[in-house]
C-alpha cells in the first residue's frame, strides 16, 4: 500500500530531520511530504537535502503562499493526484508522535473507516506537558465547534488524522477555502456531506520539542468566526 505522511511546516528546523527519519522507519511503503511556507530558518533546505538522497521524501516549497489551510489542501491534492492509497496528516513539532501512526492507519487499511481522527478527548487519549490554560482552550473550542457544526467526533481541532483513497478522491479539495487551522473543521464538514465513515482513535498530544508555536489570538479569533459563519453549512 502506497502511504504518504505529510507535514505542513514553518520554522521547524529543530524537529524536521529526526521526525522524517522516524516516519520513514515505520514501514518501507511510507513516504514523507513536507509542505513548507518558505521558512526563514531553512526548514525547506533541510528537506530538499534529504530528498536528494531519499526518494521517499518529497517537498513542496511555497514562496508565494502561507497558511495551515492552504498547505493542507496542497498536500491532500498531491496525495490524491499521485495515487496514494492512504495519507497521514500531522504536525511537524512532535506534538503528534509517529508512534501513533500505525494505530491511526489500521482502520483505513482494514476498511473500517475512511477517515481516522487522532483524538485527545476519548478514553485513552490526552495531553502531556501543556499549560492547563491550553487544555481549557482545547475543551472549550471543541464544545463550541461540536455544538454549532454538529460534527460527529469529540476532537474537532486535532490535525493528526488519516485518510483512505476514497476520502482523498471525494472531498472537493479545490473548493475548500479555509486559510488557517479552520481547515480541520472544513474537511470534517465535507466528509460528513460526502457520507464518509469517520472514527476516532486515542493519541497523546505532547508539547512541541523545539521551535515556537505559530498559534495566536488572531488565529483563534478567525477560527471562531469561521465556525459561526458555517454553523448552517
Amino acid at each position: 500500500m502506497k502511504i504518504v505522511a505529510f507535514l505542513p511546516t514553518y520554522n521547524e528546523s529543530g524537529n524536521i530531520e529526526p521526525l522524517m527519519e522516524e516516519l520513514l522507519a515505520l514501514e518501507p511503503q511510507v513516504e514523507v511530504l513536507v509542505v513548507d511556507d518558505n521558512s526563514p530558518d531553512g526548514t525547506w533546505k533541510l528537506v530538499a537535502e534529504k530528498a536528494k538522497a531519499e526518494p521517499r521524501v518529497h517537498l513542496i516549497h511555497r514562496t508565494d503562499m502561507r497558511g495551515r489551510g492552504s498547505a493542507g489542501i496542497a498536500a491532500f491534492r498531491y496525495a490524491r493526484d499521485n495515487g496514494y492509497e492512504a495519507a497521514v496528516e500531522m504536525d511537524a513539532d512532535y506534538s503528534h508522535h509517529p508512534r501513533f501512526v500505525p494505530s491511526l492507519l489500521e482502520p483505513v487499511i482494514s476498511g473500517e473507516a475512511d477517515i481516522v481522527v487522532g483524538s485527545r478527548l476519548i478514553p485513552g487519549g490526552g495531553e502531556s506537558g501543556r499549560h492547563p490554560m491550553r487544555r481549557f482552550i482545547t475543551l472549550a473550542a471543541n464544545a463550541y465547534i461540536r455544538t454549532l457544526l454538529k460534527l460527529p467526533v469529540r476532537d474537532c481541532t486535532t490535525g493528526f488524522r488519516t485518510f483512505n483513497k476514497r476520502a482523498l478522491e471525494v472531498i472537493p479539495w479545490e473548493r475548500l477555502q479555509a486559510e488557517g487551522p479552520e481547515i480541520l473543521q472544513e474537511v470534517l464538514i465535507e466528509a460528513r456531506r460526502a457520507g464518509l465513515r469517520v472514527v476516532e482513535r486515542p493519541i497523546l498530544f505532547e508539547e512541541r520539542r523545539a521551535g515556537v508555536s505559530t498559534f495566536s489570538r488572531k488565529i483563534m479569533a478567525r477560527s471562531i468566526k469561521y465556525v459561526w459563519r458555517n454553523r448552517h453549512r
